[in-house]
C-alpha cells in the first residue's frame, strides 16, 4: 500500500540523517538599529523594561518603534492554520478556530495608531466534545484557571497601556471577562468571536449532537446520521448557532458595556467580524488616551443592565454562574437570586432563537435582526435600562442607542435578513407586545422545596408547550429514575425494556454537583429526551447544571447538592417526585412527596422522611475525578458555592483555612495564639 513504510524506514524517518545540521548556523547578526533609550531611562527604568526592549528588538520588530505604547492582545485561538487557511493542527472547538484572524486585524490597526502590539493565547475547551466523558469534570473549573491564567499574562507585561479580550465560547469567553474585570486600573476591550453560520439542508449543532440516541430508538438510519454529523458547520469558525453559553456570554459582554454595540454574535470569518476587530482597537487607543479603566465601565449600572438583557434574550441558565464571577471580579457584589428574579419578573422575553422558539432563528439571523442594540431599543422604551451606563465606545448605553436607532449599520444588516432568508426581522426581535402574542415567556424560573432547599434554577421557556396546562403551569408527579452518574442515565435512556426510562418517569441524576463531578454539563440527557417521542414527558432533576441549548423540564443547581447533605442525594427509586412550575409568575417547587400515590405525605412529613435517610450508596465522588478539580471544588464552596458564582473569594478561603487550623489544633490539644 503506498505511503507504508517498514519498521526500519520509519525508524530511520524518526532517527533523522542530520542533513539539516549541514545548514545549521551558531551565530547570527541581530537586529540592526539602536533601543531608543536615554541616560534616564538607563539609570531609572526596571531592568525588565529594558530586557524587554531586547526581546522586542529580537522578534523582529523595528528598533525605532519599539518604545511605543505597548498593548496586549489577548485571546483564546486555538489550533494552527496554514496561510491558505487549511488545518495544520486542529483547535477543540470552531469557536477559536479562525481567531488569528481577529488578532492580525486587530494588532495591525494598534500599530497603525502607533501602539506596540503584543499578542498572547490562552485557549480554551469544547463542551460538546467532552459531553458524556470524564473530560467534562474539567469544564467549569478551568473557567477559574483561564482567568487566572490570564491575568497572570496581564500582570506578566508591567507596561501595557491597554487590553484586547478576544474570545467565543463557553468557557473562554467567561474567563476573559472576569479577567478584564480583574484589571480594574487598565482599559480594556472584549471582541466576541463570533458565531458559525448554519449549513444548508443541514441539522444545527445542537440537534446534531442526538445522532445517537436518535439511532439506538431507529429513529434515524445510519446514513442520515453520518451525512448529518459532517454537515453540521456552515463555516469553519465561530460558536455554536444557538443561544446557548457561549452566544449568550457575547451577548453579556456586550449588554455590560464592555462590547462596542452590534459585535455579539457576528457571523465568524465574515468582512463584519474583522472589521468589529478593527474598531475595538480603535475605542481601546481611545480608551487608553481618555485614561478610562475598566472599572469605570463595569459598574452596578452595568450589571443591573446585563441582567434585564439576559432576561429579554431568554439565555442560558450557566450564565448564574458566570455574571456573578464578573462580578466579584470586578469587586462589585454579585446579583443574588431575588436580583435574577426580579429582572426576569420586570422584562419579557423579546428574541425568538434557538433552543427557546417558537421558531428557533440561529444565532446569525439574531444579529442580523438587529442583535443586541435592537433588543436594547426595546428595552429602553420601556424604561428598564440604565441609559447613562458608560460602555466602551466612549459613549452611554443611550448616546449608542440613539446612534443605533437611524444608522445605515441597523438598515443594511435587516434588509439583508429579509434579502438573504426571506425573514422579517421583527419576528426575530420583537417589541413586547408581539412577544406576548407569539407566546413567548419570560425564562429563568428558580424552583424551592423540600429537595431543593437552597433553590434551583430551570429555563421556563425550553418546556414543551404541549405538556404545560391552560394557565401556564407545568405540573408533573411521577416516580424517580436516581441515576450517580450520567453514564447510567443515558444508557437507561437509550434502552427499550427493562430498565429503561419511560414516559412519566422523573431522571434524577445526584452526586454530580462540584464535589462529585466537577458540576458537569449534562446536555447529553436533555438533548436526547428532546428529540425522542416520549422525552417531553420525562423532567429531570439534578444537582448538575445543563448547556445553554438544553431543552425540556430540566432543574439544575439543585442546592445543596447531594454529597454537601442535600436531600437530592437520598431519593430512592420510586419515590414520588411532584414538580410545579408557574411560568407567569416565575415561581417552582419540587418536592417528595412519599412512595403512595394514594397517600401523599406532606412537604414536612416528606422533608423528616428524607431527612431520617443515609445517602444513596450508589452517590460518591467519581472516582475519576482529578485532584485539581477537588481542589476546585473546596475553593469554591468555601466561597460561596454555586449560587456565588464557583468564585475564588480569597478573603473567604484564608479566613475558612485559618478556622480548620485552629480546629485541628485545638483537637490534637496544641496551644492556639490569639
Amino acid at each position: 500500500m503506498a505511503g507504508v513504510q517498514s519498521d526500519d524506514a520509519l525508524l530511520d524517518a524518526i532517527l533523522g540523517d542530520g542533513t539539516p545540521l549541514t545548514t545549521t548556523r551558531t551565530s547570527g547578526e541581530g537586529p540592526a538599529g539602536s533601543l531608543p533609550v536615554d541616560d534616564t531611562t538607563l539609570r531609572e527604568a526596571p531592568s525588565g523594561h529594558l530586557f524587554g526592549m531586547t526581546q522586542n528588538a529580537g522578534m523582529g520588530w523595528r528598533a525605532s518603534e519599539i518604545g511605543r505604547d505597548p498593548y496586549l492582545i489577548l485571546s483564546t485561538q486555538g489550533g494552527l492554520r496554514a496561510e491558505d487557511g487549511r488545518p495544520l493542527a486542529l483547535g477543540m472547538h470552531t469557536g477559536h478556530w479562525e481567531l488569528d484572524k481577529l488578532v492580525r486585524t486587530a494588532a495591525e490597526t494598534l500599530a497603525a495608531e502607533g501602539g506596540l502590539p503584543f499578542s498572547v493565547m490562552c485557549s480554551d475547551p469544547c463542551d460538546g466534545r467532552t459531553q458524556g466523558t470524564t473530560g467534562m469534570f474539567d469544564s467549569l473549573p478551568y473557567r477559574n484557571d483561564a482567568s487566572m491564567t490570564m491575568r497572570r499574562l496581564v500582570r506578566s507585561l508591567p507596561n501595557r497601556r491597554g487590553l484586547l479580550g478576544i474570545a467565543t465560547c463557553d468557557k473562554g469567553l467567561p474567563a476573559m471577562m472576569m479577567a478584564l474585570a480583574g484589571s480594574r486600573d487598565l482599559p480594556g476591550v472584549i471582541v466576541p468571536g463570533g458565531v458559525t453560520l448554519p449549513a444548508r439542508g443541514a441539522e444545527d449543532t445542537a440537534k446534531v449532537q442526538t445522532i445517537g440516541a436518535r439511532y439506538a430508538h431507529g429513529l434515524i438510519d445510519l446514513q442520515h446520521a453520518a451525512a448529518m454529523g459532517c454537515r453540521a458547520c456552515g463555516s469553519p469558525g465561530g460558536g455554536c448557532q444557538f443561544l446557548g453559553t457561549a452566544a449568550t456570554s457575547q451577548v453579556i459582554a456586550e449588554a455590560l458595556g464592555i462590547a462596542l454595540p452590534h459585535t455579539a454574535l457576528a457571523p465568524s470569518g465574515e468582512p463584519v467580524w474583522l472589521d468589529m476587530a478593527r474598531r475595538a482597537a480603535l475605542a481601546l487607543v481611545r480608551l487608553v488616551k481618555a485614561g478610562t479603566p475598566m472599572s469605570a465601565i463595569l459598574t452596578r449600572h452595568a450589571l443591573e443592565n446585563a441582567l434585564v438583557v439576559h432576561a429579554a434574550f431568554g439565555g442560558s441558565t450557566n450564565l448564574m454562574l458566570h455574571v456573578p464571577a464578573i462580578a466579584h471580579a470586578a469587586g462589585l457584589a454579585p446579583p443574588t437570586v431575588a436580583d435574577w428574579t426580579a429582572a426576569n419578573r420586570a422584562t419579557p422575553r423579546l428574541v425568538d432563537a434557538l433552543p427557546n422558539g417558537p421558531r428557533h432563528h440561529p444565532t446569525v439571523q439574531v444579529f442580523m435582526a438587529g442583535g443586541v442594540p435592537e433588543v436594547m431599543l426595546h428595552l429602553r422604551d420601556m424604561g428598564l435600562l440604565h441609559l447613562d451606563a458608560p460602555t466602551v465606545s466612549g459613549r452611554s448605553v443611550g448616546d449608542n442607542l440613539a446612534w443605533w436607532e437611524t444608522s445605515d449599520a441597523r438598515r443594511i444588516a435587516r434588509e439583508r435578513l429579509r434579502e438573504l432568508d426571506g425573514i422579517d426581522p421583527a419576528n426575530v426581535i420583537m417589541g413586547p407586545d408581539a412577544a406576548r402574542a407569539a407566546g413567548l415567556t419570560s425564562a429563568l424560573v428558580f424552583p424551592v422545596g423540600n429537595l431543593a432547599p437552597d433553590g434551583s434554577v430551570i429555563k421556563a421557556t425550553s418546556i414543551d408547550p404541549s405538556v404545560v396546562d391552560d394557565d401556564n403551569v407545568y405540573r408533573h408527579t411521577g416516580p424517580a429514575r436516581v441515576f450517580a452518574s450520567e453514564h447510567e442515565a443515558i444508557v437507561a435512556i437509550k434502552r427499550k425494556g427493562e430498565g429503561a426510562v419511560i414516559a412519566g418517569d422523573v431522571v434524577v441524576l445526584a452526586g454530580c454537583g462540584p464535589a462529585g463531578t466537577g458540576m458537569e454539563e449534562t446536555y447529553q440527557l436533555t438533548s436526547a429526551l428532546k428529540y425522542l417521542p416520549w422525552g417531553k414527558h420525562v423532567p429531570v432533576l439534578t444537582d448538575a447544571r445543563f448547556s445553554g441549548v438544553s431543552t425540556g423540564a430540566c432543574i439544575g443547581h439543585v442546592g445543596p447538592e447531594a454529597l454537601a447533605g442535600g436531600p437530592i442525594g437520598r431519593l430512592r427509586d420510586g419515590d414520588l417526585v411532584r414538580i410545579e412550575i408557574d411560568r407567569n409568575n416565575l415561581q417552582g417547587r419540587i418536592d417528595f412527596i412519599g412512595s403512595d400515590a394514594d397517600q401523599p405525605l406532606s412537604r414536612d412529613e416528606a422533608a423528616a422522611v428524607l431527612a431520617a435517610r443515609p445517602i444513596h450508596p450508589a452517590i460518591a465522588p467519581h472516582p475519576k475525578l482529578p485532584n485539581d478539580t477537588r481542589l476546585w471544588a473546596a475553593l469554591q464552596e468555601a466561597s460561596g458555592g454555586t449560587w456565588g458564582g464557583c468564585v475564588y473569594d480569597v478573603d473567604a478561603i484564608v479566613e475558612t483555612l485559618r478556622a480548620g487550623r485552629e480546629a485541628l489544633a485545638r483537637q490534637r490539644g496544641e496551644h492556639v495564639a490569639d
